[in-house]
């Protein structure tokens, strides 16, 4: 028999919630194939079997918290997927008599998803056939049983009536706690925001040596911000640091995270560590490696830790400036528009004129207790100054 435990899950993470089985009671599995989805406070991670052989015994069940090195399941490396148990495994009742009659005992325990869910909708049996034949989607209907269990009389009201105008979806692990810890944010540090126009020439340039590095690595807008946002906190070291109690942790290294977009799971932040000292090609290949690590779900909980100061790209062409939350305990996070070709003044011999020139809007969220609307101008300007002084012949 082979124990399967909870691995460790990245520094400092002691629990985690099993979240899906893919494999149940009496399943063969092979070594290193996906058993189980463990959630933690920083990301979702598939766990692979530790052993070949057949699921024998699950210790945790979906939405169980468990400590890391504790037991969750056991696999018998010697059995056979569909066999019959040995009789050491399990005692065979004894005939009963012909005078005998069993004695009535507790009617089997049923599980509290009694069918198929859609969209955490929980559905039994019967219900299921009402809303089927009804042509009745289970997602339009308000459960008024525990949990939000559609009864027969919701299912039956729903096919008489139509379904309700509302849509109950349940939020997924990440949303959950995003929203858990920007709340706590938004309510603990003094924000103030500030945003300039800056000078976007150096993305001609960019175009102009193409968007591919030398190694192969595609160059994004962000990518270069982020390289002149890396630099300026060399001067501005009151912004790379985190607020613990009383105290303001300034730290030595900065450690640049990407805030991104996950479906169903509301935002991540993989962290690019060590980031100044960076070459624009050696930052690149870091934030791609971490994106597409971040596509497959392989980012660790080290990947999303350690955080210093986080930007926030523009989501779309059209997106002018972002209004980001401070992610504590850091105390600045600098948000990035989107590069547009604008009108511009240019003065020639005294004359003003006007010709096609890149312009975006920096936008920095900071925390007052350690920065004010000063100095956190100046940190903006001295980004724009970094980005259009930018070498990309010797970065690319």
């Amino acid at each position: 028999m082979v124990d399967v435990t909870l691995p460790s899950l990245g520094e400092s993470v002691t629990e985690g919630i099993i979240t899906q089985w893919f494999k149940k009671v009496g399943d063969a599995v092979a070594r290193d194939e996906p058993l189980f989805e463990v959630s933690t406070d920083k990301v979702d991670s598939e766990m692979p079997s530790p052993a070949a052989g057949v699921l024998v015994q699950i210790l945790a069940e979906e939405g169980d918290t468990v400590e890391t090195g504790a037991r969750v399941a056991v696999i018998d490396e010697n059995a056979v997927a569909g066999a019959e148990p040995s009789s050491s495994g399990a005692s065979t009742p004894a005939p009963l008599a012909a005078d005998q009659t069993p004695a009535p005992g507790p009617a089997p325990a049923t599980s509290s998803v009694a069918g198929d869910g859609q969209n955490g909708v929980v559905l039994s049996p019967v219900v299921r056939r009402i809303l089927n034949d009804g042509g009745v989607e289970a997602s339009t209907v308000r459960g008024s049983g525990p949990g939000g269990a559609i009864t027969r009389r919701d299912a039956e009201r729903a096919v008489a009536n139509g379904p309700t105008e509302e849509v109950v979806k349940s939020l997924s692990n990440g949303q959950r706690r995003m929203g858990q810890h920007l709340s706590v944010s938004a309510l603990n540090t003094p924000h103030g925001f500030v945003a300039i126009e800056a000078d976007g020439s150096v993305f001609a340039d960019v175009e102009r040596l193409g968007r591919v590095t030398r190694d192969g690595v595609a160059i994004t807008d962000e990518m270069v911000v982020g390289l002149a946002a890396v630099r300026a906190l060399g001067e501005f070291e009151f912004l790379n640091a985190t607020y613990m109690g009383d105290e303001l942790i300034v730290h030595r290294t900065v450690s640049l995270g990407f805030m991104r977009h996950v479906d169903a799971d509301g935002m991540l932040v993989p962290v690019v560590h060590a980031a100044a000292g960076l070459t624009l090609r050696a930052l690149a290949r870091r934030v791609s490696d971490l994106g597409e690590r971040l596509a497959s779900r392989q980012l660790t909980a080290d990947d999303l830790m350690g955080g210093t100061f986080t930007m926030v790209g523009a989501p779309s062409e059209n997106t002018l400036w972002i209004k980001p939350i401070i992610i504590q305990p850091e105390v600045a996070v600098l948000s990035v528009g989107a590069v547009r070709q604008v009108p511009v003044v240019v003065m020639k011999d005294g004359v003003a004129t006007i010709e096609v020139g890149r312009r975006l809007v920096l936008g920095l969220s900071f925390d007052h207790r350690v920065c004010d609307s000063v100095a956190a101008v100046e940190y903006l300007e001295r980004v724009a100054e970094l980005l259009a002084g930018m070498d990309l012949e010797s970065e690319h």
